[in-house]
């Protein structure tokens, strides 16, 4: 694909007025080569913009528009960021798509590692593809937030853990970030021997001096599949060993309260789950700034559960009426099936006609050391699943499923599992209120 092809034009914009066609690509704004989304960006917010293109056939030529400042020219591109995604080079020990089975769709085996996306998308990046050069150009774009796998700030470890010679150098690709009032979120993904116990107090601490520039830190287990033939030997955490994490993270939680306001690092709710301790209460989590990452994410669904009874009961008691009468099934893995099903509880009790068959799905498909609802996939749902549904109707999480399709990780249609089990699915957003009314049969 040409790099700087032109998918659509917008009807009206400028650039449709200027005569530019889906096809053409783009070459020049104002003179200066554009190499990826932020410079089209950044040197189309101008008033009078010269654009110069390439026809399919070849021929270039030149469109010069007026517009205001902020107003984008109208032009679509095949490739999102101009550019192509840029892959990962690193070869991490703990990496998840070393262990995905052979035959899934293509992308699910493409190892992101783009800034760019980072910053559009929420992706975690480690930043080893990146020169300090281009750190400045993602500085002078204001490219900000942006999420970065630190994993370790020991230098000799970091090269270890991501196979790459080139990633010791990460405090100092922070710095140049932090001078340029980039904010960063970070994460450590922990590995039990390799970046825990002092090492993981080395890395919240060095961090905690760049609290200026990282907002927060989640520390998330280290993902397992049964598909590690050939791979290096990992395991997850002990009980004792997810208790000593919590309360590590604890004691700098202390500190970062005293010097920033937050409690800054934070665990996932995975270590309260094998260490057999609650999840804490919503305050904890200070507005949850790392949520993307599942950090307190079982926490801000039993608030929302329960903010929106508090606030709807009422109404909601009057609509339903006194003959309400429901029975619905839920799916959900092993991680959160104690969680869901006490939540179920709970609206159950609000509402004494509903009843609710909740189902713990182990994840035979990637292996029982995943335990998650976001990684379940068709197949384990309809083997686990079949004869059982009595209400005729499942409720599923909405990140079981591809972002904003109806396909499963196994590229099973929530159509083929209907007609498999013979019932009907509602993949339910990741919102309390929508789970209550998918419940209630709202």
């Amino acid at each position: 694909m040409k790099k700087g092809l032109i998918s659509y034009v917008e009807p009206g914009s400028a650039a449709y007025e200027g005569g530019i066609l889906p096809g053409d690509c783009l070459l020049k704004v104002n003179g200066h080569t554009i190499k990826d989304i932020f410079d089209y960006r950044f040197y189309t917010a101008e008033e009078n913009v010269s654009l110069k293109l390439m026809d399919p056939d070849g021929e270039e030529y030149i469109v010069d528009i007026e517009k205001d400042p902020e107003e984008d020219p109208g032009l679509v591109f095949a490739e999102p960021l101009i550019d192509k995604d840029r892959g990962c080079n690193n070869n991490c020990v703990f990496c998840f798509i070393d262990q995905m089975p052979k035959g899934m769709r293509d992308t699910l085996y493409f190892k992101d590692d783009d800034t760019r996306l980072s910053f559009l998308t929420g992706n975690y990046v480690t930043l080893t593809n990146v020169s300090l050069s281009e750190l400045n150009r993602l500085v002078k774009y204001r490219l900000s937030p942006i999420n970065v796998s630190v994993h370790t700030t020991n230098p000799e470890l970091r090269c270890s853990m991501l196979r790459h010679k080139g990633a010791g150098n990460i405090m100092d690709k922070l710095d140049v970030l932090r001078k340029g009032c980039i904010t960063v979120n970070a994460q450590i993904v922990l590995c039990p021997g390799y970046n825990d116990g002092a090492e993981l107090e080395r890395t919240i601490a060095d961090l905690l001096t760049m609290s200026d520039c990282v907002a927060s830190v989640s520390v998330v287990p280290v993902g397992l599949t049964k598909f590690r033939d050939g791979l290096e030997a990992l395991r997850l955490p002990t009980k004792e060993e997810a208790a000593e994490v919590i309360e590590c993270i604890g004691r700098y939680q202390e500190i970062a309260l005293k010097k920033t306001g937050t409690r800054f690092v934070y665990p996932a709710d995975e270590f309260y789950i094998y260490a057999g301790m609650p999840i804490p209460d919503n305050d904890f989590y200070d507005g949850y700034p790392q949520l993307e990452n599942g950090v307190g994410m079982l926490r801000l669904l039993d608030f929302q559960v329960c903010e929106y009874i508090q606030k709807n009961r009422k109404k909601l008691h009057k609509k339903l009426g006194d003959g309400f009468s429901r029975v619905v099934d839920v799916a959900t893995g092993v991680a959160a099936y104690d969680f869901i099903g006490n939540l179920c509880r709970y609206v159950e009790n609000e509402f004494p006609g509903l009843k609710t068959n909740v189902h713990c799905i182990e994840n035979d498909f990637f292996g029982h050391t995943i335990t998650v609802s976001g990684l379940l996939t068709g197949v384990d749902l309809k083997q686990q699943l079949s004869g059982k549904i009595t209400s005729g109707e499942l409720l599923i999480t909405e990140n079981m499923l591809r972002s904003g399709e109806d396909v499963f990780l196994d590229d099973m249609h929530i159509s083929d599992l209907e007609d498999l089990l013979g019932i009907r699915i509602t993949a339910v957003p990741d919102s309390g209120e929508a789970f209550v009314k998918a419940l209630l049969g709202d």
